[in-house]
């Protein structure tokens, strides 16, 4: 799988219904209204490259007051979660 962090700019008043459309495109995971340089943080999971040239583009950059789109595409995930789940191996249910 291939995980994408998609930072949108959006027409301030077309922001909450554009991230709404955005949260109901397949594909999408999470969407976070934010403060800073972007009005909405996408996370994106597809299983090939040629799915983010078919979502980003002609789904997300399609709806309604979205005004640009930029794309950081994700290596390796690092989480406490993951770190913790390594020393449960092998044990079995408490």
């Amino acid at each position: 799988m291939i995980t994408a962090i998609v930072l949108i700019q959006v027409e301030a008043d077309a922001i909450p219904e554009a991230a709404q459309a955005i949260a109901d495109i397949e594909g999408v995971r999470e969407v976070y209204s934010c403060a800073g340089d972007v009005d909405l943080v996408a996370s994106v999971r597809v299983t090939a490259h040629e799915d983010l040239a078919d979502l980003i583009p002609a789904k997300i950059g399609k709806v309604p007051g979205v005004l640009s789109t930029v794309t950081h595409i994700a290596f390796r995930s690092y989480s406490k979660a993951d770190k913790e789940s390594a020393f449960d191996i092998g044990v079995e249910g408490a």
